[in-house]
């Protein structure tokens, strides 16, 4: 890959994770706020991609989250407080552990796609055009100089 392209994709994708990060944290979707320090930029061999955990979109059924989390989760939202003794937070998030490993999870109706409202096609294209200009560059050079006689 061409370094000035690679260069440039580094610095857009960069950018992008800051932006998802950000308007995650501005959502109202964060729970324990440990999925934006998961967006992280990996390098390919080929180019770029932005990964993080998966439960941004939800939670299929299967394995059981940790209680651990759910428990943290419990008491930033500020259901501890309001419990008061009806049941202990433990219990209780070992109980909605369990419902989503029965049931999955899903967000709310009405909460937008995090990512595809910052990574949008015309924010993609902008990024081709952006990286593709030194390839387009190199190309054309090599062309000319293959092209004109030694």
């Amino acid at each position: 890959m061409n370094s000035e392209a690679q260069q440039i994709l580094r610095a857009e994708f960069e950018l992008l994770r800051q932006e998802i990060i950000a308007r995650y944290e501005s959502s109202g979707m964060e729970a324990t706020g440990n999925w934006g320090k998961t967006v992280q930029v990996q390098q390919l061999p080929n180019g770029f991609s932005i990964v993080a955990d998966g439960y941004i979109q939800g939670r299929p059924p299967g394995k059981q989250p940790p209680s651990e989390a759910i428990l943290q989760w419990i008491k930033q939202k500020g259901i501890a407080a309001r419990l008061g003794n009806e049941i202990s937070l433990g219990s209780l998030a070992y109980l909605i552990a369990r419902k989503i490993a029965k049931n999955g999870w899903k967000p709310r109706p009405g909460y937008e796609d995090i990512v595809r409202s910052v990574a949008t096609p015309q924010r993609i294209q902008q990024i081709i055009n952006k990286a593709g200009q030194p390839y387009i560059a190199g190309f054309t050079t090599e062309i000319l100089q293959y092209l004109t006689p030694a």
